[in-house]
């Protein structure tokens, strides 16, 4: 029997574990009481962890298809596949997608971006044009770079504003909080007020001090309500550097509350009182998460969320809206940060942080011509069941000359492969989690090392093998921590692997570090600190990290001033009569844990709510037929008064049908995004809009 320590990779709240084991058998899973920062909190996703590691359903080796068969090979073989796959395939033509898990694991956040630069392509996409491409575009235009982003100090803050976010279901996102309602909840004990603006009363709003009901997809319309309020009211109390200020006071102009209510369905006296709230709150902060990002002005919502605290004195102050500072935070050069600097060869999508919208990924694959998608690599991705039209996408795979896949399953993406390389147990693999500290709501750090050893090589060296056949070079790891390290001794560093070692450098180079006048290493942080390192709470951060060309915050960007024309074209536009959103559950992550089966079942469900008033008024059964300008599904309804009229909700994830996955087979449900229209985007980001699509019901 052994006891390990572990930091959970399923979702964005980074929870410590205690594993125990028999060999390599995992027995039990609970929460570590001694990190830090979880303090013992555990989902009932970490809980399953030992059942997903273990999971009979797991690919255990390299596949290789042959026709519509599929034969177990070895690595060599596997290796000399791809290959011959990509040999003949120019960089042009190839395209790589990059799935969420991704910024789940150390491999994919060190060497994502070496394996874009090896295939020699700017078809990059990943589930950031999915989910949060608005937030960082609107960050990077605001503050000069897109990991800029601010985050709720829940622990100390007194008045929180949450728009379009569950996280007592989904854990929370772009704000790295575990025990998310254990914060919220020591939030209202100490005397704050929480609101919750959504179109159901989910979970999380029924903890709230106050829900708003919200039309979908009008977030930003409410958001230019509440600043018109505090301009007219003259509550502004405005404590930064900033430009634009004016600009703001302009756009904002004609979005008065009693104008904005028939668009958005929230009442002129609510807004009026949320703004009035958020000027008077000693302490206070505005966040919104992927309900209003995935939606048509995703953008715009995300830069008035931070407008709104800037103007309510909020952003960078301890209570308000501030910014992290991770132990692995590099330097950033002062520039402007642009967007569109290469578009899309089909539709002419401009490109966001280096990557095109998933959005247009059919069109490249499907439209001939020069320069047409030919092969694609994906990691940790599953477009053909989360991208906008996923039917149409997964027929385009079927249109590929070849297609590699780094993942666990077989699943309704890897199905099209012609190779399959999978991962080792998770236990198997080091972890840190690069991507999600940069959002934690305190400065934190945690290295898992590995618990057992590998039956193959580890993702790192699947990425490492791929990078040597795409480009020709071997040495990644040395060549990129040279690059990194400047004149420090490469000898000082620790580590059993290339990437440890370049965990290392980062965390000697970081804010804390040994290079940096702290002390912070992997030895002091594996060694000292096996639970995980408290490195404070957050601390005010402006103007120093800020990379604007001007030095100040750029309160009024001219690329979102100009998507406000727009946004003010669409208040008279007559709403339909049924919108569509999706749904979280909490033991579900996306497409990929339906195969556990404690994960599975309960009000872990794919059905259609929907208000009763409108089933009645419908004359609607148990099921109904749904269907958008994308395609129809035929689906169960879940009746409730928990959604508002004129709205019906799906979850994102399901559709399992002909996979062999046990579990999920048998639990299927239906794909939502056979509904969503890949045609229709947030402009200014390429983010695929989920929320808010129109949609028609009818008997069947």
């Amino acid at each position: 029997m052994t006891t390990v320590h572990r930091t959970c990779p399923l979702c964005e709240a980074v929870c410590g574990l205690t594993i125990t084991l028999e060999g390599d058998h995992v027995t039990k899973v609970t929460g570590d009481r001694d990190d830090p920062f979880s303090k013992g909190f555990i989902c009932p996703k970490g809980a399953s962890l030992g059942r997903l590691d273990e999971d009979p359903d797991r690919l255990s080796a390299p596949l290789v298809r042959e026709g519509d068969q599929w034969r177990e090979v070895s690595w060599e073989e596997a290796f000399a596949a791809v290959a011959k796959g990509l040999k003949d395939i120019s960089g042009p033509e190839r395209a790589v997608y990059l799935g969420n898990p991704s910024a789940h694991s150390m491999a994919g956040s060190l060497y994502g971006g070496a394996l874009i630069r090896a295939l020699g392509t700017r078809n990059v996409f990943s589930a950031s044009t999915a989910d949060q491409m608005p937030k960082h575009v609107a960050s990077g235009l605001m503050f000069g770079h897109p990991m800029t982003i601010a985050v709720p100090d829940l622990d100390r803050t007194d008045f929180l504003l949450m728009l379009g976010a569950n996280p007592l279901e989904s854990n929370g996102s772009l704000c790295t909080a575990p025990d998310f309602p254990g914060r919220l909840k020591a939030l209202r004990k100490r005397g704050g007020t929480l609101v919750v603006v959504d179109p159901r009363r989910t979970r999380t709003a029924d903890l709230a001090d106050e829900h708003v009901f919200v039309r979908p997809g009008t977030d930003a319309f409410l958001l230019a309500g509440i600043a018109h309020t505090l301009f007219a009211e003259n509550l502004l109390n405005v404590a930064l550097p900033v430009e634009g200020l004016a600009e703001v006071e302009a756009v904002v102009k004609d979005f008065p509350p009693q104008v904005v209510e028939a668009a958005c369905g929230v009442p002129a006296e609510v807004t009026v009182r949320l703004a009035r709230a958020l000027a008077a709150a000693p302490t206070a902060a505005v966040y919104a998460r992927i309900g209003t990002c995935t939606a048509e002005f995703g953008t715009v919502a995300q830069w008035l969320v931070d407008v709104i605290n800037v103007l309510t004195g909020n952003l960078d102050r301890p209570g308000g809206a501030m910014f992290p500072a991770p132990a692995t935070e590099g330097a950033r050069r002062r520039k402007p940060y642009r967007t569109g600097r290469w578009t899309s060869r089909v539709r002419g999508l401009k490109e966001t942080n280096g990557e095109l919208p998933v959005a247009t990924l059919a069109d490249e694959i499907e439209t001939p011509g020069e320069g047409r998608v030919r092969a694609l690599v994906t990691v940790a991705g599953n477009p053909a069941s989360s991208a906008p039209n996923a039917k149409r996408l997964a027929g385009a795979l079927e249109k590929l000359d070849f297609m590699v896949s780094v993942d666990i399953y077989l699943n309704e993406t890897t199905r099209h492969a012609n190779v399959i390389l999978p991962p080792p147990r998770l236990l198997a693999t080091g972890h840190y989690d690069f991507a999600l500290l940069n959002f934690a709501v305190r400065n934190y750090a945690r290295y898992s090392p590995p618990v057992m050893a590998a039956d193959g090589p580890s993702e790192a060296e699947i990425l490492i093998r791929l990078i040597e056949i795409a480009s020709g070079f071997s040495g990644v790891d040395d060549l990129i921590i040279g690059q990194l390290i400047g004149d420090h001794d490469p000898g000082e560093l620790d580590g059993e692997t290339g990437a440890e070692r370049r965990l290392d450098a980062m965390l000697r180079l970081g804010p804390y570090g040994k290079w940096n006048g702290g002390d912070l290493t992997l030895r002091k942080l594996r060694d000292e600190h096996p639970h995980g390192l408290d490195l404070g709470p957050l601390k005010p951060r402006l103007p120093e990290i800020l990379t604007t060309a001007s030095g100040r915050v750029e309160l009024a960007p001219p690329e979102i001033v100009e998507d406000v024309a727009r946004l003010r074209e669409r208040l008279s536009a007559q709403n339909p009569e049924f919108v569509l959103i999706g749904r979280r559950h909490l033991r579900s992550n996306n497409s990929w844990l339906h195969n556990i089966g404690p994960l599975v079942g309960g009000t872990n469900r794919c059905t259609l709510q929907i208000n009763p008033e409108d089933v009645a008024r419908l004359g609607l059964g148990d099921h109904a037929l749904i269907r958008s300008e994308a395609g129809e599904l035929t689906v169960p309804l879940e009746p409730t008064d928990k959604i508002m009229p004129g709205v019906v909700s799906l979850p994102h994830g399901w559709g399992h049908d002909g996979l062999p996955q046990q579990v999920a087979s048998g639990n299927a449900g239906v794909n939502v995004n056979v509904l969503t229209d890949e045609k229709i985007i947030d402009p200014l980001s390429g983010n695929a809009v989920f929320n808010g699509v129109p949609v028609i019901l009818c008997r069947v």
